[in-house]
């Protein structure tokens, strides 16, 4: 048995301590109870997003991205898409820029949508412009190796 992980519920952001064996098993919260992984992007403020970066043992993927932005509409499904084939070995974020604007200039996004891929509350790779669920997979996984 590895040693155990930390991953932040979607639904209570409490932080949940299990092996990473145990990842597949659709786990759920111990507070909660509601299942960890849902196969979609969370959407999150500034407050949960600190939360499930720093906490999460899991690598976080966000899509930076706005309301009014259509490559950013046209993306929405894919990075949905995404998160059904990523998780439970990625936890997908969702930040929208107009209502976290501190989030937009911490991290410095000048284009949406922008896609930011944490590991252990460090941003490790970035890229700008919209992908298909294949692309974004391929991105993430090739960042990840």
């Amino acid at each position: 048995m590895s040693d155990p992980i930390h991953v932040v519920c979607p639904q209570c952001d409490a932080v949940n301590r299990l092996s990473r064996e145990r990842l597949a098993d659709a786990p759920v919260c111990g507070k909660c109870a509601q299942a960890l992984f849902a196969g979609r992007p969370l959407d999150v403020d500034s407050a949960r997003f600190a939360k499930h970066v720093s906490r999460n043992d899991i690598p976080v993927l966000v899509d930076f991205w706005a309301e009014w932005c259509g490559p950013c509409k046209m993306m929405a499904p894919h990075f949905a898409q995404a998160a059904q084939r990523l998780e439970p070995s990625v936890r997908l974020l969702k930040v929208d820029t107009e209502r976290s604007q501190d989030l937009s200039a911490q991290y410095g996004i000048r284009s949406i949508p922008t896609l930011a891929l944490f590991r252990g509350g460090r941003e490790v790779a970035r890229q700008a412009g919209a992908m298909d669920a294949g692309r974004l997979v391929a991105w993430v996984e090739s960042q990840l190796r």
